[in-house]
């Protein structure tokens, strides 16, 4: 495994322009969504960051708003009344992998007070393979088991992948 020396400063790349970003946006049930998905290519693989507001919190005071995150492999936030990122796609998985290593799997985003931030670091894409491709929130955790796509409910927010 190929271990950097020294730990790649990767606070100060979330801090500078992203070279792709993603803006997500609510679906009819869940308008007040919004977010801001930044991506940055490094030599060790794709710096993902998350910024989304409006997010819905659950009624019961120990619940904790979790809420899955994918990379999918359509290329539009269009769909039908029944699913309203339906073309969006499933979750992007160029090597065919079962869940949870398709490479458009992300840990999931935690919700505070309507709020969710999250980063991480992938080398099972590079950033050119995903200009184009869809993220999706969606209004449950994956469960990071069943197949094809962890359990993890309705798609709430939809964005595409653009180069900036």
């Amino acid at each position: 495994m190929n271990t950097p020396s020294r730990f790649p400063n990767f606070s100060a790349l979330l801090n500078s322009p992203p070279q792709a970003i993603a803006s997500l946006a609510g679906s009819r049930a869940y308008p007040d969504i919004r977010g801001i998905v930044h991506f940055y290519q490094t030599q060790y693989g794709v710096l993902v960051s998350a910024k989304i507001s409006g997010l819905p919190s659950p009624p019961g005071e120990c619940e904790s708003p979790i809420f899955a995150f994918h990379l999918h492999e359509g290329e539009t936030c269009t769909g039908n009344d029944s699913d309203p990122f339906a073309n969006a796609g499933t979750h992007y998985n160029p090597q065919n992998c079962p869940h949870p290593y398709h490479a458009g799997d992300f840990p999931p985003l935690f919700g505070a007070h309507g709020l969710a931030f999250g980063a991480s670091l992938s080398d099972r894409f590079t950033l050119n393979q995903v200009i184009g491709k869809t993220i999706i929130l969606h209004g449950a955790p994956d469960d990071f088991t069943s197949q094809p796509a962890g359990r993890s409910g309705p798609k709430i927010a939809c964005g595409v992948v653009r180069r900036t």
